[in-house]
């Protein structure tokens, strides 16, 4: 039987009537703003900041403004299953967690704290390579969950090959390979701030836990740690690779690959012939091109290229139910989320972002009811009016 997503409404208002409220605001759009009394100013920079001036994430939740759903009526939507499967995986609803790196800078349990939120509900969390637990304690976490794991590529193979092979041993199912970020962006916030986790040993834990990255330290991290970073800012960042170069994942990794951060058709293409599984549209939350198309504008024509020849996941900007539904009706078959999770992390650990997953979840169901939609598959252009 589906679960009821949507009942964590009437919990809400039936918990008020004992004087209970919930732990923090069910808007996560102004999650940010709560946040930012909880976290210290680097942090709360890092997390909410974007490249250059902040063009493309303004842009970002601009592309969601124009387009309006169209509700319909009497359509027997009353029960409402909002299940499916994106590359072989089983979801309870069409959303995975993002990656988002260095997650102890928000709170001590990191990324262990959001697998355990997203396991309850059935979701992937998408552990990233800049986590500051490693791939095993993440998977030990979750032990049951449906694991996806995000490679930022390094440039010594080794290393790589050696990082993708914890990762499949370790039960990871999908490999997501990030390419808009082979080298920070220009990002005031943080720099004005000289603040980046990385470089304070937060987010490191994988390489630093890897034997052949150790083996390319004259001493271990725990003896230097200065070195060790040393090393990791020049294997992780700086290299841009070449699409003939993707071959040397697809011969090191026997699951679907996900190519994240594509934004024009004919990369979207690219991934397809060079036998991807999958894409993702995303312009990485607007944290590395200032001045970028804002990600939902780039879903249609993408999904009209390649979406009958590979998954197309969307991400960038999602902040509610009627988000998820505008992407799902553009052709996504699901949406990363990002940003609100990490402010419920930062608020209340392993409760916060259960807090924000209900919150989500239960407005993602409500709204497609209510709009006349039983199913995720129901939805299509048809739902929306472009403004």
């Amino acid at each position: 039987m589906a679960e009821r997503f949507g009942d964590y409404q009437s919990e809400i208002y039936l918990r008020g009537l004992a004087g209970t409220k919930p732990p923090f605001t069910t808007d996560l759009a102004s999650l940010d703003t709560v946040a930012a009394r909880s976290l210290t100013p680097e942090t709360f920079a890092y997390i909410a900041g974007g490249a250059g001036s902040g063009a493309t994430m303004r842009s970002n939740r601009a592309a969601f403004e124009k387009w309006k759903i169209v509700p319909r009526l009497l359509t027997n939507a009353t029960e409402r299953d909002l299940s499916t499967t994106v590359l072989g995986t089983e979801l309870s609803a069409p959303v995975l967690l993002a990656p988002i790196g260095a997650q102890s800078i928000m709170h001590p349990d990191a990324e262990l704290a959001t697998a355990r939120a997203a396991a309850s509900f059935g979701l992937p969390m998408i552990l990233s390579t800049a986590g500051s637990r490693t791939i095993e304690e993440v998977a030990e976490a979750s032990p049951v969950a449906p694991r996806w794991f995000q490679l930022y590529w390094p440039n010594d193979p080794d290393v790589c090959a050696s990082i993708l092979d914890r990762a499949r041993r370790a039960g990871y199912s999908v490999l997501v390979v990030t390419l808009d970020t082979w080298t920070l962006a220009w990002r005031p916030r943080d720099l004005d701030k000289a603040y980046l986790p990385f470089l304070r040993g937060e987010g490191v834990a994988t390489p630093l836990s890897d034997p052949a990255f150790r083996a390319r330290l004259p001493k271990p991290p725990e003896e230097d740690l200065a070195a060790a970073l040393l090393l990791w800012t020049a294997i992780f960042s700086g290299t841009d690779f070449g699409w003939d170069q993707l071959s040397f994942l697809r011969d090191r990794w026997p699951g679907p690959i996900v190519l994240k951060g594509v934004q024009h058709v004919d990369d979207a293409r690219r991934a397809a012939d060079a036998g991807m599984d999958g894409i993702v549209v995303s312009n990485h939350g607007g944290r590395q091109v200032d001045g970028a198309l804002g990600a939902l504008e780039a879903l249609p024509p993408i999904v009209r290229a390649v979406g009958s020849r590979i998954e197309v996941l969307f991400d960038s900007g999602v902040r509610n139910g009627a988000d998820v539904i505008k992407a799902l009706s553009l052709g996504a078959k699901a949406v990363l989320f990002g940003r609100p999770y990490a402010y419920g992390l930062a608020l209340d650990g392993e409760e916060g972002v259960r807090h924000v997953l209900r919150c989500l979840l239960a407005d993602l169901d409500i709204t497609l009811g209510l709009s006349g939609h039983r199913t995720p598959h129901e939805v299509s252009p048809s739902v929306l009016h472009r403004s």
